[in-house]
């Protein structure tokens, strides 16, 4: 089998194509020189290894030999893995949606040898179907034009790109005062799209977007409204119960194909897991519901089984799809692993088993899974609770706590057949921001449960990147195969930076907040635009990509921008750094329109601007954070969820970063805490009660 070249990548996405009859190239200078040497359009390709449509369309366009054909006389080719270049990736998204005001992968975008794009579409079968023209006759089309008019397609493409850098540089910071309005119309947008019967947002597919809920338990704190609240812990409990959920070893598939959160797309994001374990404890926090604290240590239980390299990094991802047969490993399904027909069932579990097993997960001789647009589900199920312990119990004549004895004795009996199955592919790339995510996860985790397990892998991940991933006083974004590569983004060093700070507020281990302080201030050199505020996605002198955009879309992870101004505002607190704390300020004016005109798309920078809007709680715990009275103190602050807060342990290495904190206490060796707003102090307790009085 002939290779192309791919073959020399180390991206499990593009190894994937290596073998395509495609003639593919990777995104680099030598590339781009081949294009304007043959003078040719470039067909950019882009997507990622658990990518489902990314799969059908490769094996229905690119393994196709006359396809291929076609696609190697008329253009350079060139694929790109979206997670591994998420620059190059948010700059033709951005295009792909102001020409089509949607996007997704896989990506196809026609771009000029310069790099600007001309043409764009998502997936596109071989031949026209689902409404969408067939590939054949677009790359027919685009090669005509180009070979006719390939001036006015140069100009079309200068002038797209020329329309998204005006948007761009049309930003501005404002001198408008920044509103608590612009909370309640985001709210108020929400509760419009709120599932009341189901969960989630809208009417078609669900996805978690951990962010929406972060900003309605921070709305909850500071309103009391119950609905906001509401919306979090019954959306959480619906997506447990459906099928987006792993109930035989955790973790959270990517998203619903339907409204009832039933049947997933099955591949599993390290990013949804990291997030959503903070979701979770945080809910846990609010509602003291042992239900969601059991989901989060699950879902982390999960990701340390599954996700975690012996060197202590993190793996991106699981694919959807895997082998129906060890026999005939090219034979794929998405969900194959997963999914389960009855008669199977019943021949691993007794008879008894069977029957309250099938009764509890909504099993069914025909198969529970409401729709096959593939054709590859037929007869399976997907495990969902279609009835909950009680209902089972009633049923069945039980109590509940046997009921339970005997779900979780099915589940392992599944479990150990399931392993037997081939295993869907895992993308084993580590990249820094994602882990950044999974840190920030198990640090939130230890907070409350106290699990050293989970202290001691967020630490082995800082130490992976910091020997893996950090060269030269700078980050990179991905490692794979011994190989460290690409300039880390804002992403990297934003999610990192905040997983730092919670790392530090878990531990009160100093160096990591020397290590977030560092990093912080290479961010605020390499991102941040001096003359407009706001974070740039690139640094500078980054030459392969055609646009400095600011992302400001909080989607399935939040933007750069904002967890970044969250970061100055939390280091700038910690430290007394004003210019930190003003800096975040003008960049929240910035992006004030947008968060105005459209507050979905940016619930995670309003947790930023609450945290400016509310005057955050600064508490600084003296004592020996091994003492068993500051254990007890901090262990108050840990239990309850303050989400415009800094937590400080006065140690000697703290104030030489803080020394305003040095000033404030005479006697860091004493076990009190000193709870600060407003730049007031109130008087020191170490009284538990008190304390839970000044932290309402």
């Amino acid at each position: 089998m002939k290779n192309n070249k791919l073959i020399n990548e180390k991206s499990p996405y593009l190894l994937q194509h290596a073998h395509n009859p495609v003639d593919w190239h990777p995104w680099n200078e030598e590339t781009f020189r081949l294009a304007k040497k043959v003078n040719k359009p470039i067909f950019l390709s882009i997507g990622y290894s658990a990518c489902y449509w990314c799969y059908v369309m490769e094996r229905e366009v690119f393994e196709n030999e006359e396809i291929a054909k076609m696609m190697n006389e008329y253009f350079v080719n060139v694929k790109v893995d979206r997670e591994e270049r998420p620059d190059v990736d948010r700059v033709y998204m951005t295009a792909l949606q102001a020409m089509t005001g949607s996007g997704g992968w896989p990506m196809s975008m026609f771009l000029t040898p310069d790099l600007k794009p001309f043409y764009g579409a998502t997936y596109v079968p071989p031949k026209a179907k689902y409404g969408r023209a067939g590939f054949e006759d677009v790359i027919t089309q685009i090669h005509d034009v180009w070979k006719n008019k390939e001036k006015e397609v140069i100009e079309s493409g200068d002038k797209i790109v020329d329309r998204l850098n005006e948007f761009i540089e049309a930003r501005s910071a404002k001198e408008s005062e920044l509103s608590e309005a612009t909370l309640e119309n985001a709210f108020i947008n929400i509760k419009k799209i709120y599932d009341e019967e189901y969960g989630g947002f809208g009417s078609g597919n669900k996805f978690p977007r951990p962010v929406v809920f972060n900003f309605l338990l921070g709305y909850y704190y500071h309103t009391r409204d119950f609905s906001s609240l509401d919306m979090v812990s019954y959306s959480l409990k619906k997506m447990y119960e459906g099928g987006m959920y792993d109930h035989l070893s955790g973790g959270f598939h990517r998203y619903s194909v339907d409204n009832i959160w039933r049947v997933p797309h099955f591949e599993k994001m390290l990013y949804d897991q990291a997030q959503l374990v903070t979701t979770y404890v945080n809910t846990y926090l609010v509602t003291k519901n042992k239900f969601y604290l059991f989901v989060a240590e699950d879902t982390a239980q999960y990701v340390l089984e599954n996700l975690m390299n012996k060197e202590g990094g993190f793996f991106s991802a699981e694919d959807a799809e895997s082998a129906l047969d060890h026999d005939k490993p090219g034979a794929k399904a998405e969900g194959a692993y997963y999914l389960w027909e009855k008669e199977e069932l019943e021949e691993i579990l007794t008879k008894d088993e069977a029957e309250i097993f099938n009764f509890f997960y909504g099993i069914q001789n025909m198969g529970n899974t409401l729709n096959d647009p593939h054709e590859v589900f037929g007869k399976k199920n997907v495990l969902f609770i279609a009835n909950d312990i009680f209902d089972t119990a009633k049923q069945f004549g039980k109590n509940p706590e046997d009921i339970a004895e005997i779900i979780d004795e099915c589940r392992s009996k599944l479990l150990r057949e399931r392993i037997k199955r081939p295993k869907p592919g895992l993308d084993d790339k580590i990249l820094t921001s994602w882990n950044g995510l999974m840190i920030s996860g198990l640090a939130n985790l230890f907070k409350v449960t106290n699990n050293d397990q989970f202290l001691l892998a967020g630490s082995k991940a800082v130490d992976f990147i910091k020997d893996k991933l950090y060269k030269n006083n700078e980050l990179l974004h991905r490692y794979r195969d011994g190989e460290s590569k690409y300039d880390g983004t804002l992403e990297d060093y934003a999610y990192l930076i905040n997983g730092l700070l919670d790392l530090y507020e878990a531990s009160f281990e100093v160096e990591y907040l020397e290590f977030a302080i560092e990093l912080n201030r290479s961010a605020i050199g390499k991102f941040y635009d001096n003359d407009n505020s706001g974070f740039f996605d690139v640094a500078e002198n980054t030459e392969d990509v055609i646009l400095k955009t600011k992302d400001s879309y909080d989607g399935a992870e939040p933007a750069g921008n904002s967890i970044q101004i969250m970061n100055l505002l939390r280091i700038g607190y910690m430290t007394d750094n004003k210019d930190h704390i003003e800096k975040a300020e003008k960049s929240l004016k910035l992006f004030s329109p947008e968060l105005d005109r459209l507050p979905f798309s940016s619930p995670q920078m309003l947790c930023s601007l609450s945290f400016v809007l509310n005057s955050p709680k600064e508490i600084i715990i003296t004592g020996d954070k091994k003492n068993e009275k500051t254990l007890e103190l901090v262990k108050c602050v840990n239990e309850m969820f303050i989400p415009d807060k800094v937590v400080m342990n006065s140690s000697e290495e703290f104030i030489q970063l803080a020394p305003f904190v040095g000033k404030l206490i005479t006697d860091i060796t004493d076990s009190k805490v000193y709870v600060c707003e407003n730049y007031q102090c109130n008087l020191p307790v170490d009284d538990i009660e008190k304390l839970k009085e000044l932290l309402k």
